[in-house]
């Protein structure tokens, strides 16, 4: 893809053989996209959602202090295993919509792909921007000899992934996408096709929990009698357990779409970046005798709320009304879970469900949101389902190939 030198000496992506910009033929306006190069427009790409958004009901601030992290090369070390880029659009000195564009070089070995990935997409209802920004993105794939444009995606499936298809109107949750139904109309229009769907699960917490379900748990605490459920009131208890935690999550997840392993050191950033906005009761664990970690579940009261009153901001007064939601909120967000592969099949599910549940209960939940499960992932959908969870929301990950 080729640069030119815009008047203020930052770059302008060239989407077009002949211009660095796409004029509107009606009100003659340039689309102008910029690749972000600076601080001021790093802070222009961060905020622009709270534009584009301001009128949308469920939608989210990011936590800002933890987008400047994100997005820091220095800090988030998923940049060092990916090339990246991030673009503005402009239209009459106005930023319009912007993109990431990322090629994931160790998840592409992994996985024996040639794949782009864009996140982070955001115009407004405005078709003209929104392909400028994308056939950027498309072009600098292609020029690093790239086959394929999927997303959105960004460094791995714990970041928000997939475009809204269904629930519109639903409250949006931590880690996932808030976007307009026009975003997804844009991308099917321009050749942008299914590559998976995920699908999110609300669950009526039962009070009291069903006798089967009981049952099922009584049985499976006979049939492991080596094995412990782990319950905690302190954040500082559960540190020792976090690293074990996500070892576990890197051979559980490997099937996973989009996943990628985390480092030792991506293990202390994920931690840190999480762990203070969660009630460590709604961590379960089990251990053998030997104290070896073979499952766990975490989730999170949802702090949407909160997150919105604070505006994004956590200090010095956003924290408490973060802190203030979750203690009111109705809703459990499960965040992450797993079993090791040589433990499936023994019940060890329901043995941390039931626990979660009754923490759920016992602090005031009456809804459970399952966050994003793969729709061919049976298994858990069927546990979901076991407990009259129905499928209230559901995302789509697009794909588009770059050389027809």
């Amino acid at each position: 893809m080729d640069k030119v030198k815009n008047s203020d000496g930052g770059n302008v992506i060239e989407h077009s053989s002949a211009n660095a910009s796409t004029m509107n033929p009606i009100s003659g306006q340039a689309i102008l996209i910029q690749e972000v190069d600076s601080k001021k427009k790093l802070r222009k790409f961060i905020h622009l959602p709270a534009t584009i958004h301001k009128n949308h009901t469920n939608w989210v601030p990011p936590i800002y202090m933890d987008e400047w992290e994100f997005f820091d090369p220095k800090k988030n070390l998923s940049f060092q295993s990916c090339d990246t880029i991030l673009l503005l659009a402009n239209r009459n000195s106005e930023v319009v919509g912007r993109i990431m564009g990322i090629i994931h070089r160790k998840y592409n070995e992994l996985h024996k792909e040639n794949h782009a990935r864009f996140a982070f997409f955001e115009t407004f209802n405005d078709e003209e921007v929104a392909v400028a920004l994308l056939e950027a993105v498309e072009n600098w794939g292609r020029g690093k000899g790239m086959e394929r444009l999927v997303g959105p995606l960004a460094f791995s499936e714990k970041d928000p992934q997939g475009f809204l298809i269904e629930g519109f109107d639903e409250p949006t949750v931590i880690a996932s996408n808030c976007n307009f139904p026009y975003q997804v109309e844009i991308l099917e229009k321009n050749s942008f096709v299914k590559v998976v769907d995920l699908v999110v699960y609300q669950i009526k917490i039962p009070d009291p929990l069903p006798e089967f379900y009981r049952k099922i748990n009584e049985r499976a605490l006979r049939m492991n009698p080596g094995l412990h459920v782990l319950e905690f009131t302190s954040r500082r208890k559960v540190k020792p357990y976090i690293y074990s935690v996500l070892h576990l999550l890197n051979l559980t997840f490997s099937e996973i779409y989009g996943f990628i392993p985390f480092s030792e050191k991506e293990m202390d950033n994920f931690a840190n970046r999480y762990l203070f906005l969660i009630n460590p009761r709604f961590i379960k664990l089990i251990v053998t005798d030997q104290n070896e970690l073979v499952a766990f579940v975490v989730g999170m009261s949802h702090i949407g709320d909160g997150i919105i009153a604070a505006k994004g901001k956590l200090f010095p007064f956003g924290i408490f009304k973060i802190f203030a939601a979750a203690r009111k909120s109705k809703q459990l967000n499960l965040l992450l879970g797993g079993i090791d592969p040589a433990y499936r099949g023994k019940g060890l599910d329901v043995m941390m469900g039931v626990k979660m549940l009754e923490s759920a209960l016992a602090l005031g939940k009456t809804t459970i949101d399952s966050h994003l499960e793969l729709e061919d992932n049976t298994k858990i959908r069927a546990e979901m389902e076991k407990l009259g969870g129905r499928v209230y929301k559901r995302f789509r990950i697009f794909g588009k190939n770059l050389n027809e």
